[in-house]
């Protein structure tokens, strides 16, 4: 028998043999020309298409962590505004508190000055009509006669002398001379008129300041009595001169006759 052909041999091949199961092309593993799934000469779209789902992985990884960054820095923001905002509010009530103590002790100290203003007031008004007695002295004249002695004259001119600078003061004169009923009187009178005269004429004492009183033949203490029981009257023509100082005089002035200086407000 000659040889088969080839065409025969593979007719029966085909025919009697059954032929070799070709894989799925599903389940053959991709492959990238000459080197397969691994080649070290991938083309870049090869590389682009593995590597686009890691890229947009990324890209999702660092927007979630830039919005978590952003949160946290919005919470901070409201975080510092907050304490910002409180603390601006305690320095608020701080400063109103502050202002509130300044006020109340202000209020206090002009409480405090207005009642020493009142109290001030009010001794100035009980003071005004109080006065007191710092120096006086007792004039004798001559039977007769109303003319000063040298005597008088001197004492006079040294009560004069310690009213200079004076101004809340009164002088008393009270006149006395020998004589019954309007006779002592009217002989007091000019007695008291004299030393009044001599006061304003050589030492300009306000006549306003003078008040003067004839009391005439008066009459001693029941105890300076006669052996018949009888009172006595004065034998002598004698005017009794005194100062009396305000008790509001300027503080720090001397008082007259070296007396000590009486406080308070001066008063003309």
């Amino acid at each position: 028998m000659g040889a088969a052909s080839p065409a025969f041999a593979c007719g029966q091949l085909a025919a009697g043999a059954p032929s070799r199961a070709q894989p799925s092309p599903s389940l053959q593993p991709g492959r990238e020309g000459f080197w397969g799934r691994v080649n070290p000469f991938a083309r870049k779209k090869w590389v682009k298409k593995q590597t686009d789902p890691i890229n947009d992985r990324l890209t999702e990884l660092d927007q979630v962590n830039a919005k978590n960054s952003q949160d946290i820095k919005d919470v901070d923001s409201r975080a510092q505004a907050g304490i910002h905002q409180a603390q601006s509010a305690a320095d608020a009530a701080n400063q109103s508190a502050t202002a509130a103590a300044q006020q109340a002790q202000a209020a206090n100290n002009a409480a405090q000055m207005a009642g020493n203003h009142v109290n001030s007031i009010n001794s100035t008004v009980n003071g005004l009509d109080q006065y007191k007695p710092v120096t006086d002295t007792t004039l004798t004249f001559k039977p007769g006669t109303t003319t000063l002695t040298a005597d008088s004259k001197e004492k006079l001119d040294q009560l004069a002398a310690n009213l200079t600078g004076h101004q809340v003061y009164i002088v008393e004169i009270d006149a006395q001379a020998p004589g019954a009923g309007s006779v002592g009187i009217q002989s007091s009178q000019r007695l008291a008129d004299a030393v009044k005269r001599y006061l304003v004429t050589d030492h300009q004492i306000p006549v306003y300041r003078m008040h003067a009183l004839a009391l005439g033949n008066v009459q001693v203490a029941s105890n300076d009595e006669d052996s018949n029981s009888k009172p006595m009257h004065i034998r002598t023509r004698t005017v009794h001169v005194q100062v009396m100082e305000n008790s509001l005089a300027a503080q720090g002035s001397a008082s007259p006759q070296g007396a000590a200086p009486s406080t308070g407000q001066v008063q003309q």
